[in-house]
C-alpha cells in the first residue's frame, strides 16, 4: 500500500473518532464491567472521566437484569472466582440474546489453565465484539508459545514491534475471522485487528506501566467506546482504536508529571487528563499505522 492510501486509510480511522467522544458524552452510556476489585474504582472513575456511566454489578443472580439495561458490557478475568465466572457467563449469555456489545479482558491466561480453559468456552458460546490482552494473552489464545513465569504481565521477547506485527496481524485476523470480533493487544505498540482491517498505535509513555490496571482501564473505555459504536453505525475496530488513543495520548499530556513527580501523582491526574481530551487533541497526537 503506498502512502498516500494509508494516509487517506488512517483519515477514515480519525473521522469516527468525534462521532464516538461526541456520542459517550452526549449521552453517557450505561457501561455493566464485571471486573477485578484491585482495579474497580479507577475503572468507574475514568468512565465517569469520559463521560460514560459505570454499573459494576456481579452477583449472579442480578447480573442477567444488570446487563439488559446496559449499553455495553466490559469483562475482565483479573483476580477471578467462581462467582464472577458464574456472573460472566450469565452476562454474556443476556447480552448475547439481546444484541449488547461485549467485551473480554483475559487477564491472566497466559499463566491459568483455570481462566485459558473459561476463557476459550466462553467465547466460543458467546463471541464478543473486542477480544482484548496483553500479547502473551492473545498468544496464549491463539496456542503459541509464550515466556513463562511472567504472571498478568507480557513477556518483553513477544511485544509488538515494526518489524513482526505483518505477522502478527495475519495470525490475528485469522482468530478474528473466526469469531467475528476485533483483537486489542495493549502495549508499548497497541494491536488492533478485525477480519477487514488492521493498525498498530504508537501513543503513550512508560508512565503506563508503573501504575496497576491500565489494562482494565482500557477495557470499560473500550466499552464505552462500543456503546457509542452500535449507536452511531461505527464498528467495534474504531472503539478499539479510540480506547487505546484515549488512554495513551492523556498519559503523553501528562508525563512531566510522572518525571518530576512520580507514579502517585501520575495516577492522581491521569482522570483530568482524560477528562479535558477533546476529538481535535486525539487526531492531532494519534499514531496509527493502517495495514
Amino acid at each position: 500500500m503506498d502512502g498516500s492510501n494509508k494516509d487517506r486509510n488512517v483519515s477514515r480511522l480519525t473521522e469516527a473518532i468525534p462521532l464516538l467522544l461526541g456520542y459517550i458524552r452526549q449521552q453517557a452510556p450505561l457501561i455493566h464491567c464485571i471486573t477485578n476489585p484491585i482495579s474497580i474504582n479507577d475503572c468507574a472513575n475514568i468512565l465517569l472521566a469520559i463521560g460514560a456511566r459505570p454499573i459494576m454489578a456481579e452477583h449472579p443472580k442480578e447480573v442477567a437484569e444488570i446487563t439488559a439495561i446496559a449499553k455495553a458490557l466490559a469483562l475482565n478475568l483479573g483476580n477471578i472466582t467462581d462467582a464472577r465466572m458464574e456472573s460472566m457467563r450469565i452476562a454474556s449469555q443476556a447480552a448475547h440474546r439481546l444484541h449488547i456489545p461485549a467485551i473480554i479482558d483475559l487477564v491472566g491466561i497466559a499463566c491459568s489453565s483455570l481462566r485459558l480453559d473459561y476463557a476459550r468456552k466462553l467465547i466460543s458460546q458467546y463471541p464478543p465484539a473486542i477480544i482484548k490482552g496483553n500479547i502473551s494473552e492473545l498468544r496464549t489464545l491463539l496456542g503459541l508459545p509464550v515466556t513463562p513465569g511472567m504472571g498478568v504481565e507480557a513477556g518483553a521477547r513477544e511485544m509488538a514491534t515494526a518489524e513482526n506485527a505483518p505477522e502478527y496481524i495475519r495470525l490475528f485476523k485469522e482468530k478474528a475471522r473466526e469469531y467475528h470480533t476485533t483483537l486489542l493487544a495493549t502495549g508499548p505498540m497497541d494491536l488492533v485487528v478485525s477480519e477487514h482491517a488492521a493498525c498498530t498505535i504508537q501513543n503513550g509513555t512508560e508512565a503506563l506501566a508503573s501504575i496497576t490496571g491500565t489494562g482494565c482501564m482500557t477495557n470499560v473505555l473500550a466499552g464505552a467506546c462500543l456503546a457509542a459504536a452500535s449507536h452511531t453505525n461505527r464498528t467495534a475496530f474504531e472503539a478499539a482504536m479510540l480506547a487505546c488513543l484515549l488512554l495513551g495520548i492523556a498519559a503523553e499530556k501528562i508525563h512531566h508529571i510522572y518525571t518530576e513527580k512520580g507514579p502517585g501523582s501520575f495516577h492522581l491526574h491521569l482522570m483530568d487528563s482524560i477528562h479535558s481530551l477533546t476529538p481535535e487533541d486525539l487526531t492531532a497526537a494519534a499514531q496509527i499505522t493502517q495495514y
